[in-house]
């Protein structure tokens, strides 16, 4: 198991404790209320006080528009100003805030502020049956050049073990374009839900997501605006069907269960929202490729912060681990990406970038260790999955740590191999599953559907099947690339030592993580035990230390993630 902080001691005061601090004695005169109609989340004080808290809305002055009782987390519509202080004061209420993006994938789309040291230049930005016999399938035309998928030997445990129909793999993110070729055999649609709205501008007039692409404002649930999504599903579960590229777990269902927006943010009502959802339908395992933000670190009661923003931190952490532990009762299994600060999580920096939404709403802050959570990799119940590049050095960008890291995995390294020709090459990241409409977005693709001159440069593939179908392909890198490969090893261990239990089929995402870490290949700490990648033109700041042993370690925790031996030798961790 990874060695999470411990945190629930420190934690038990200021979020429970701290309930004055959020709820303030009624007294006889409300504040009054004023401004125009804004959305609210608003957090029960626990799941029996639903109903309690929607009248308090009501009482407010507000509408409640949406329920999720699984976790007591409500959204209203109420004026923009007075509410919040008149509906905190009922002791029904944990917390509530004016709804906002609360997370961001690392990505090269239209938000960049997830990037945060990964590298940019020179390339492109239902009730389930018993598990049905595996099949071995082979390897596809481009699964040459997927360094990933050889690091974790699905070259091999496919040949055993090449995933399972009735295990449902859900990826939270920026959505899964259902129709590429890669994609399609393995998608859900029925299963599938997008838990977002499209937003076009914050309240300042800066771009969001941009004009909305579909009447509503709403996106299919087989469609990504983002490509992020799409290129971690392809990295789980791309078919093995001759054709392009094929993924860790070939034969698993894919579920897109999207909570991200186009550009790459996230808001606490559709997180939640989309975890508890992976609870009900029978989701298996969950990627979760993002942090939750505007606040890099949700903290308890920083000082730099307001009353009113130290309130909605509590309240996104208190709602999260709502969500984390609701989604684990019900049997699904968490892999989060350790993230891309090069920071060590158990001694973090100074905070200069939160909250980042809206726009130019910075300021710094401390962060003190034991009150301030990275979410949701520091949450309850989760796998964090740290990133190496081709030579299995740790990447640069890839936070790390003894306190939050479980195992590590193929996330790509541009700058790796230096001093050789093979330095800053695009063939060091991760090659997979591109949307074509985002291609075209990003003019690496043109109307025609050839590539572009800038997509050649930023090393994209197309591919042509024999009836027409085409598929495109893209190289990206960071801890939300290392993810998918753990992911889709934790679908197939749950294919290979999952059983039918009440009507359904799963298993214990404890007994899964077990197999997980247990069966993972050992990686030491380099000599000398800290690197500072100066000469491949970092500065200090990437400078890192390796804590730890051959067995755990804070780099690569209990090891890389190794889809064949946990197939063949994950039995003895189950005993």
């Amino acid at each position: 198991m990874k060695r999470p902080r411990l945190f629930a001691a420190a934690m038990a005061v200021p979020l429970f404790g701290a309930l004055s601090a959020v709820a303030v004695p009624a007294a006889s005169a409300q504040p009054a209320l004023a401004g125009p109609a804004t959305e609210f989340t608003v957090l029960a004080k626990d799941v029996q006080s639903v109903a309690s808290a929607q009248k308090a809305i009501r009482d407010a002055g507000g509408t409640v528009l949406a329920t999720n009782s699984a976790v007591g987390l409500i959204k209203a519509s109420a004026p923009a100003t007075g509410f919040t202080e008149r509906v905190t004061a009922n002791r029904a209420v944990f917390g509530a805030a004016k709804a906002q993006a609360i997370g961001s994938v690392p990505k090269m789309g239209k938000k960049t502020k997830g990037d945060a040291g990964v590298e940019k230049e020179g390339r492109g930005a239902g009730a389930k049956k018993a598990a049905a016999a595996n099949q071995a399938v082979g390897m596809d035309p481009l699964d040459d050049q997927l360094w990933g998928l050889k690091s974790v030997r699905s070259d091999l445990s496919r040949t055993k073990q090449a995933g399972s129909k009735q295990v449902k793999v859900g990826v939270i993110d920026t959505g899964i374009d259902g129709s590429h070729p890669d994609i399609a055999p393995n998608f859900d649609l029925a299963d599938s839900r997008n838990f977002t709205r499209d937003i076009p501008t914050d309240v300042n007039g800066a771009e969001v997501d941009g004009p909305c692409e579909f009447r509503g404002c709403v996106d299919p649930a087989n469609h990504d605006d983002g490509g992020h999504g799409t290129h971690v599903a392809g990295t789980i579960a791309a078919a093995a069907n001759g054709f392009g590229v094929s993924g860790v777990a070939p034969n698993v269902t894919l579920v897109n269960i999207r909570a991200g927006q186009d550009s790459g943010f996230f808001f606490l009502q559709p997180t939640v929202d989309a975890l508890t959802y992976a609870g009900d339908a029978g989701i298996d395992v969950v990627n979760m490729s993002f942090y939750t933000d505007p606040w890099l670190y949700n903290c308890t009661a920083n000082p730099a912060d307001s009353a009113a923003e130290q309130a909605e931190q509590r309240t996104i952490i208190e709602a999260t681990q709502r969500a984390l532990n609701y989604a684990h009762r019900k049997g699904v299994t968490m892999l989060v990406a350790l993230g891309n600060q090069h920071t060590d999580l158990g001694a973090p920096q100074p905070d200069t970038t939160s909250p980042d939404y809206p726009a130019n709403s910075t300021h710094p802050r401390p962060v003190d260790n034991s009150s301030c959570l990275n979410l949701p990799v520091e949450g309850n119940h989760t796998i964090g999955v740290s990133a190496f590049g081709p030579s299995q050095k740790k990447a640069d960008y890839s936070n790390y740590g003894l306190e939050q890291i479980s195992v590590s995995a193929p996330g790509g390294y541009f700058r790796d191999y230096f001093g050789t020709p093979w330095y800053r090459t695009v063939e060091n990241e991760i090659l997979s599953t591109y949307p074509k409409n985002v291609g075209i977005a990003e003019g690496n693709i043109d109307a025609d559907g050839n590539i572009t001159e800038a997509g050649l440069i930023a090393g994209i593939k197309k591919a042509t099947a024999a009836d027409g179908r085409v598929g495109y392909y893209q190289w990206l890198q960071g801890t939300s690339m290392a993810t998918p490969h753990a992911t889709g090893v934790a679908a197939l261990i749950i294919s290979q030592y999952g059983k039918k239990a009440h009507g359904e089929f799963g298993m214990d995402p404890d007994k899964v993580q077990r197999v997980l870490e247990g069966t993972a290949a050992k990686i030491a700490c380099p000599v000398p035990r800290t690197v500072d990648y100066l000469k491949e033109g970092r500065d200090a700041s990437f400078t890192a230390t390796c804590e730890g042993d051959l067995s755990f370690n804070g780099f690569y925790g209990h090891g890389g993630v190794d889809a064949y031996a946990a197939v063949t030798r994950g039995s003895q961790y189950l005993k």
